[in-house]
């Protein structure tokens, strides 16, 4: 099975001015293809861009929710890097087998507890019939 390693980093919040670019939105862009260009050239995969939330301190006792945007980065990780690693190899260890196989699809499968099957017999309407 293969095995990836993230990288999380927050999303660029403004563009810096680029010559011919003259709307927020193409220098926004813009700013944003260069991040994905450089770690696209370190080896990242773009994965996804998430809002999450983040407790942070207001003031001496008070607490405010913050929301951020973070962009997820995945690339592959050697057998032996893996192993190298004591946490990772740690969390891979105490993953039940059934989180860590795939389909033949590639999808993960369902996890939770099984419906059970009704039976003709416990549905009257079925049973009427």
């Amino acid at each position: 099975m293969q095995q990836y390693e993230f990288k999380v980093i927050p999303a660029p919040r403004k563009a810096e001015k680029v010559r011919g670019l003259k709307s927020v939105e193409d220098r926004f862009a813009h700013a944003l293809m260069q991040l994905m260009n450089r770690l696209g050239a370190e080896g990242w995969d773009y994965v996804r861009a998430d809002v999450l939330p983040c407790d942070e301190r207001v003031g001496l006792t008070g607490k405010a929710t913050n929301f951020h945007n973070m962009l997820v980065f995945r690339r592959p990780v050697q057998a032996e890097a893996v192993a190298a690693l004591p946490e990772v190899a740690e969390v891979a260890a105490a993953m039940p087998a059934r989180l860590t196989t795939h389909t033949e699809e590639g999808r993960a499968p369902a996890v939770g507890p099984a419906r059970p099957q009704e039976k003709p017999s416990d549905n009257p309407e079925i049973a009427a019939e």
